[in-house]
């Protein structure tokens, strides 16, 4: 299973509409950075990984969302405590690891056809602007579903440029980052044209059989 991968269960975050649990994931990032009191942040991160058993998913796949950002999370910590201080640099791998935990809770608890749907409606408001918002809602879920995937992309680089002794040089492991991420964009986008993806015309369509049935 790779990161993020949803997992088919019956728990209550399961069956919780996927707009509730986008719109949390929203507020609580929102929050997070907001008010950024070390008290209340180590108080969310706790919750959220609480929900983890709630959703009956393991300790190793929650610990599995936060391995590719792991050599981040220190790197940030050293700067933080010696450029602030060790307040600040718990805050912000405290910040950092509650936001990832709960994106990735989000996608492993909710399908993506569900997701992008969840989105689409709560975007219905686009259409006056003239945006269609079912390609806003597909970006948007891939954006959230790929977040877990650029982190493991990041970390084996990180680990391949570690073997030639250049994993400390920012752009050895930034550039071939950059270039793998849009290649994944490319294939995206391939495969979106190769099924003729058309939210319009799959709206007609699935009007069309409505009215047939």
């Amino acid at each position: 299973m790779t990161l993020s991968d949803y997992i088919p269960g019956h728990s209550p975050l399961h069956h919780l509409p996927p707009g509730i649990k986008i719109l949390t994931l929203a507020i609580l990032g929102t929050l997070l950075f907001v008010f950024p009191r070390l008290d209340a942040t180590l108080g969310a991160l706790l919750v959220v990984m609480l929900l983890y058993p709630l959703a009956r998913i393991s300790l190793r796949i929650m610990l599995l969302q936060l391995k590719p950002l792991l050599w981040v999370l220190v790197l940030l910590f050293a700067v933080q405590w010696w450029m602030v201080s060790w307040q600040s640099s718990v805050l912000v791998i405290a910040r950092l690891a509650t936001l990832m935990l709960m994106a990735a809770l989000v996608t492993l608890t909710t399908r993506t056809s569900e997701m992008i749907d969840a989105l689409e409606k709560g975007l219905f408001w686009l259409r006056f602007l003239r945006i269609n918002p079912t390609k806003v809602s597909l970006a948007l879920s891939l954006a959230l579903r790929f977040i877990p995937v650029l982190a493991g992309i990041t970390a084996e680089v990180r680990e391949a440029q570690k073997a030639r002794g250049l994993d400390r040089s920012v752009l050895a492991v930034a550039i071939p980052v950059i270039v793998r991420t849009l290649k994944m964009a490319d294939d995206i986008a391939a495969a979106l044209e190769a099924r003729d993806w058309d939210p319009q015309l799959r709206r007609e369509r699935s009007d069309a059989e409505k009215v047939r049935e």
